[in-house]
């Protein structure tokens, strides 16, 4: 087994095809880890939360050359990072088959010790979800390396196991809550002008709908500071990645042939993966954020989708649609 080191960008971008393939039986496979979301995070450093960076993307090969293994780093200010962090990539681990898992992380490990990168001082891992499988090799890793490791909670992200119909879904909710639910779905549906919705599928319209997407997000006073130019310029890169990729799930409620609500979502791995949102405050009277998610949920279900992950934030919302905490961790390893 060997270890490559990555540190320039052309070489970053020739890894998309044997990169995407591993993911696909990686013992975690999220949407952030798909090559093409990495590769626009990195153009803009998520959006300019980070100002500068080295990438040090560590290949695990077997003894016969294969990739069996990716520890997606990148290096700023003393720290290696999983790229992607932290703020607008929810969940990030190693790329990895579970059988290869151990010896990816130990390897990566005692490598990273061996190299004098940027005077690095730590390994700080955020948004690894409490039960990824990572988590007990790096507690492992690190003691046999005789590393200090500190693990902090920095968020939980709900989620929502999707039963096979629409009624057994709505019969598991808490009352109060299936009918509010099914009370503003009809209401929406008996208002006096015509409401539908739709997922975007042409690639013509798709510029054109993520800026009428990013209208309705910035109605939101939070989301509007979150939307600077570098940020809008990084979740357009990577949403564009993601249609063309066949895993972009942009949804809109429309009344008459105005905008009401929007969802920017993953569809992936049998999952829908909700990402973010925006309402048209005029018809606020109708719930429009409401009813546009029971709608991807029932979409969902009827699509044979597994689950409906919230992901990260305590949002009362996603609790009231049904919910289920799990933790999302931060990891510090020192030297």
């Amino acid at each position: 087994m060997s270890i490559e080191l990555i540190q320039n960008e052309p070489d970053f971008h020739t890894l998309k095809e044997d990169w995407n393939a591993l993911l696909e039986s990686s013992a975690s496979h999220v949407p952030f880890l798909r090559h093409e979301f990495l590769a626009s995070w990195w153009q803009t450093m998520g959006g300019r939360e980070w100002e500068h960076g080295e990438l040090a993307i560590l290949l695990h090969r077997d003894d016969a050359g294969l990739l069996d293994g990716i520890a997606p780093f990148f290096i700023t200010d003393g720290r290696i990072m999983f790229l992607g962090s932290h703020e607008i990539s929810d969940y990030l681990d190693f790329i990895a088959r579970p059988d290869h898992l151990p010896a990816v992380i130990e390897d990566s490990i005692a490598f990273l010790q061996g190299q004098d990168l940027p005077g690095w001082e730590s390994l700080d891992l955020y948004n690894l979800p409490e039960d990824s499988p990572s988590l007990p090799y790096l507690r492992d890793a690190a003691r046999k390396a005789g590393l200090k490791l500190t693990e902090s909670v920095l968020q939980t992200a709900p989620y929502l196991p999707l039963p096979e119909t629409w009624e057994a879904y709505l019969g598991n909710l808490q009352d109060r809550y299936r009918r509010d639910i099914e009370k503003k779905i009809r209401e929406a549906e008996n208002y006096f002008l015509p409401v539908s919705w739709y997922i975007t599928e042409d690639p013509d319209l798709l510029d054109q709908e993520l800026d009428e997407f990013l209208e309705l997000m910035a109605n939101h006073p939070e989301k509007e500071r979150f939307l600077t130019a570098a940020m809008v310029q990084q979740m357009k890169a990577s949403a564009r990645e993601a249609f063309q990729a066949c895993w972009l799930q942009l949804a809109f409620l429309q009344v008459g042939d105005i905008k009401a609500a929007g969802y920017l979502n993953f569809d992936f791995d049998g999952q829908i993966w909700i990402y973010n949102s925006g309402i048209n405050t005029l018809f606020e009277n109708i719930s429009p954020g409401w009813v546009l998610l029971g709608k991807i949920i029932r979409w969902a279900i009827e699509n044979g989708k597994s689950k409906v992950d919230f992901m990260r934030g305590d949002e009362t919302y996603k609790y009231q649609f049904g919910g289920i905490d799990q933790k999302v961790l931060r990891l510090q390893i020192s030297k």
